[in-house]
């Protein structure tokens, strides 16, 4: 048996890199909905930025995601100022250096990638799950992206590090089916963000170029399809990579 489903405006989320990009679009969607919003960065200021903008129903988290203790730390900070997390939203990511062959890629700036991208979206879901099926609910949302389909060239780090984010996906998802929790990845290809403007401009082509849209992702439209999946409405849906490729991936 599973608990009754909260309605989406008595729910909170805990939206990692939620102070720009991909996650500040998430929680900007949310609080519309009433959704309480905790932004979590590891950029303290920027958090509080973020949350100040998103008004009365934002709140700064500061946490590393790649420090679970950080983690639950924050997890404690939230649960003290509600019933608990509701929806966590994996957008903590880089893509480390881009635009090199792989022998050519620092071992370190490998881990680096890794351990945000990877270990930030396992140590979130470790931390959060435990509340979730004490209370019968719960979504989880690790964004992944199509490199972690498909593979980009000259990006190993981030490729293999969200095609993990997909497994991860996959295996928790069947884990806690039936409990009232479901945990789903979403696969972006390029959206317009400041990571992506940020990388290198023939790398952005040639991602681009893989797209049958042949133009990158809005937020708004990433932000508002991350809203239906966290939604009590996604109720079967678990254990599955959601697309937002512009026609790049078809299975």
């Amino acid at each position: 048996m599973t608990a009754s489903v909260p309605e989406l405006a008595d729910q909170t989320a805990f939206i990692t890199g939620g102070a720009n990009g991909i996650g500040f679009a998430a929680a900007q969607h949310l609080t519309t909905l009433g959704v309480t919003v905790a932004v979590v960065d590891v950029q303290a200021d920027a958090a509080e930025r973020a949350a100040a903008a998103l008004g009365e129903h934002a709140f700064a988290v500061p946490a590393d995601v790649t420090d679970l203790a950080s983690v639950e730390a924050a997890v404690a900070t939230i649960t003290a100022r509600s019933r608990g997390v509701d929806i966590l939203i994996n957008c903590a990511g880089i893509t480390g250096r881009t635009g090199i062959k792989s022998h050519e890629v620092e071992p370190a700036d490998f881990e680096r990638v890794w351990r945000i991208n990877t270990l930030g979206s396992f140590h979130t879901a470790r931390a959060v799950l435990p509340g979730m099926l004490a209370r019968g609910y719960g979504r989880i949302l690790h964004v992944a992206s199509i490199a972690g389909k498909d593979g980009n060239a000259g990006m190993l780090a981030y490729s293999a590090s969200k095609a993990a984010v997909i497994g991860m996906a996959k295996v928790q998802g069947k884990e806690y089916a039936g409990t009232g929790v479901t945990i789903n990845a979403l696969a972006p290809a390029v959206v317009r963000t400041q990571m992506v403007a940020a990388m290198p401009p023939e790398q952005v082509k040639y991602m681009t170029d893989k797209i049958p849209m042949a133009r990158c992702g809005e937020l708004d439209e990433i932000a508002a399809l991350m809203g239906f999946i966290v939604s009590p409405a996604s109720s079967f849906t678990t254990g599955f990579t959601w697309d937002f490729s512009g026609g790049r991936a078809v299975y």
